[in-house]
C-alpha cells in the first residue's frame, strides 16, 4: 500500500526567537496580499493554525511573516476600497491586511475559516458564558443570549 506523506514546512520564527510549527494546518490555501510598503498585490500561500495566519512564497517554504488573529476586531469584504473583485479586510488593533481571493467561494471560505479561529481564540472571546467580553471601555454591547450566533466580525463592502 501506498503512502502520501506531505512535506513538512520549515519552522516560523518571530522577532522574539520564537518557533512556530506551521505544519498541520486548520486551513490553507492561496491568496493574495497588499503590501505595506510598496502598495503591490502578492500571491502569497496563506496557513491558518490556531489563531495564526502564517505566509509563505510557496506551499512547501517556511513562511516569512505571520498574523496574530488574537487581537483581530474585524473581517469585512473589501471590493469596493480595493477595486478588486473578493477582496477582504483583516483589521487588527494596530494594522490592516488587505487580502484577496481567486473567486467569491474562496473568499467566503477564507471570512469562515478566519472567523471561526477569531471566535476560539479572540481575546476577547470568553467560553464561560459562550460569547465575547468586550473591554470595560467599549459601549458595544457583549454577544450572548440577547444577539444573534452570527459572529459580529463579518461585514458588507467598505
Amino acid at each position: 500500500m501506498l503512502s502520501f506523506h506531505k512535506p513538512r514546512r520549515g519552522a516560523f520564527v518571530d522577532s522574539s526567537g520564537v518557533r512556530w510549527d506551521p505544519n498541520d494546518a486548520d486551513y490553507e490555501g492561496w491568496l493574495s496580499k497588499k503590501s505595506r510598503w510598496i502598495g503591490e498585490w502578492r500571491q502569497r500561500y496563506f496557513i491558518l493554525k490556531g489563531s495564526k495566519l502564517f505566509y509563505a512564497k510557496s506551499s512547501v517554504a517556511a513562511p516569512h511573516g505571520v498574523i496574530d488573529l488574537v487581537d483581530c476586531k474585524n473581517i469585512q469584504s473589501a471590493d469596493t476600497k480595493t477595486k478588486k473583485r473578493n477582496a477582504f479586510i483583516v483589521s487588527l488593533k494596530e494594522d490592516q491586511i488587505f487580502l484577496f481571493a481567486e473567486n467569491e467561494n474562496l473568499k467566503d471560505t477564507w471570512i469562515s475559516q478566519l472567523g471561526r479561529a477569531i471566535l476560539y481564540h479572540s481575546s476577547l472571546y470568553t467560553s464561560e458564558n459562550n460569547g465575547f467580553e468586550w473591554d470595560d471601555n467599549n459601549d458595544e454591547k457583549t454577544n450572548s443570549e440577547s444577539t444573534s450566533n452570527s459572529l459580529p466580525i463579518i461585514g458588507s463592502n467598505i
